[in-house]
């Protein structure tokens, strides 16, 4: 990771003292009265940044594409008049210029935008000698170099104040959710930048109402440092998005429910049990890291008697024996069907791999 300037917190962003960082406003700014209504509803809940959508990149033509430029005033306006922050999702060059115009506190890059290195470079070209937060949310595809290389664009712009925000992927597969989370991305990109604030939008990761508590207490219990949440003021009349939106009564229910934990703690006895139970993990792990170099060694020997044997390296029915008595097995120790289907498919990749080498005299 090649960011050239230190990252500055969210404690630096000039936003009041809080345990969680909530984001919340409409999906788009409609009109002037149905931003200010809901910031002012909003305001009462704890949000601390309103977010709208001025300018929407549509899947397809003939939907909502947001009002553009003239609705910043608004957002901006209804934000200020209730102590809010503004921000605004921006896609190139003239709408951060546009941004910038209107007084706009906070930008975010979106998804498709994200996912474009050129997009990424312009906004980040435009942005020089700016001094802005900017939130970047992860690509459509789960593709964390992608996630990386936009945070270092909009680094190298001299932009210190940036937070990024895991939005789900998209996938074929059919899912419970609209994105799917694939948690294991957003907390990569933290063990690599660890002082970059995480913010996590249920939204885009439900598509519905149905698992947004849900999520936004995965999210807090995985350590993330806020919410972005769109709320409405009428959400059945939402012109888009509407399945997705809260009411800000409803936003602010959701949060009275959340449980916001410390990472830390100053109880010597919790700590000293905590880090025996983590020197027994740790032992564990190295034991299995053993076995499964073992495990190779064998491999390796495998890959030679077949190849003086002039035998396949893969062979479907060894595998598919692998696969169902290792799951079974697994239920019999009590371990998921997904945990076992994760670990076999890594150590049979590598088993290919070792016997590839082996197959090529090490090329």
């Amino acid at each position: 990771m090649t960011v050239n300037t230190a990252i500055k917190g969210l404690d630096q962003w000039g936003l009041a003292p809080s345990k969680m960082l909530l984001i919340s406003g409409p999906c788009s700014v409609e009109s002037e009265n149905q931003i200010a209504q809901t910031a002012a509803e909003l305001a009462k809940h704890s949000v601390q940044i309103l977010r709208g959508g001025i300018w929407k990149p549509r899947t397809r033509p003939g939907s909502f594409m947001g009002l553009g430029d003239h609705a910043l005033p608004w957002l901006v306006a209804a934000a200020k008049n209730n102590h809010l922050k503004s921000a605004v999702e921006v896609a190139n060059a003239k709408h951060v210029e546009a941004a910038l115009q209107a007084g706009v506190d906070i930008l975010w890059i979106g998804a498709r935008s994200t996912v474009s290195p050129f997009v990424v470079q312009e906004i980040a070209d435009a942005l020089q000698g700016v001094a802005i937060p900017v939130m970047i949310k992860n690509p459509i595809n789960p593709d964390l170099e992608l996630w990386l290389g936009a945070i270092e664009r909009i680094n190298h712009a001299g932009i210190q104040k940036i937070a990024a925000i895991h939005r789900g992927f998209s996938s074929y597969d059919k899912s419970i959710y609209r994105n799917v989370p694939n948690w294991n991305i957003p907390i990569e990109l933290k063990r690599l930048i660890p002082n970059i604030p995480i913010i996590c939008d249920p939204s885009h990761i439900c598509g519905s109402l149905d698992l947004i508590q849900h999520v936004s207490q995965k999210a807090l219990d995985l350590n993330f440092d806020g919410l972005m949440i769109e709320s409405h003021f009428d959400p059945q009349n939402a012109l888009s998005d509407k399945d997705q939106q809260l009411s800000p009564s409803a936003l602010g229910a959701l949060v009275n429910e959340l449980i916001i934990r410390t990472n830390t703690s100053n109880n010597q006895a919790f700590i000293d049990k905590l880090k025996s139970l983590r020197d027994d993990i740790d032992k564990i792990d190295f034991d299995i890291l053993e076995l499964v170099a073992a495990r190779n060694k064998i491999i390796s020997e495998i890959g030679l008697y077949k190849k003086e044997n002039n035998i396949t390296i893969f062979k479907p029915e060894r595998w598919t024996e692998i696969v169902e008595t290792r799951i079974k097995y697994g239920k019999e120790i009590h371990l998921s069907d997904e945990l076992i289907m994760d670990t076999i498919k890594a150590i049979h990749r590598e088993a290919i791999a070792i016997q590839t080498k082996v197959m090529n005299d090490g090329k």
